[in-house]
């Protein structure tokens, strides 16, 4: 079972929307399928845009390199600054100290996002 207060990326990357604050992360399904992550690669500064379904950064783990894409339009406001140190989090707690960027987001953001059973019928379509 995925978090409930979370909306989802058919690309599996997650959204936290408090008010104008969104933060986002990859799923825990992601990480299980890139297995150990060794390296996170965020692109976006603090004061960047983000624009749904943009490239964000890239997850390395020890199977592959993949890219993460923004789940919102916003604003960065923050970077997490501990995954260039410990990438682990990601794989650790992905819903949790593993987040990825925070985000200001206009009212409605989100609406084009997966609820939390309509992504769990997603991965069980996936293998998972």
């Amino acid at each position: 079972m995925v978090p409930q207060d979370l909306r989802f990326a058919e690309t599996h990357e997650w959204a936290k929307i408090e008010g104008e604050e969104c933060t986002i992360g990859i799923t825990a399904f992601a990480v299980e399928q890139l297995t150990d992550v060794v390296f996170v690669d965020l692109k976006p500064k603090v004061g960047d845009s983000v624009k749904v379904g943009g490239s964000i950064g890239e997850i390395e783990s020890v199977k592959a390199v993949s890219d993460i894409y923004a789940p919102v339009d916003g604003i960065v406001t923050a970077v997490n600054k501990d995954l260039a140190v410990d990438p682990s989090l990601v794989s650790a707690e992905p819903y949790g100290k593993g987040w990825l960027l925070k985000v200001k987001v206009a009212a409605g953001a989100g609406s084009n996002l997966k609820s939390p059973d309509e992504y769990d019928r997603q991965i069980a379509t996936q293998g998972h």
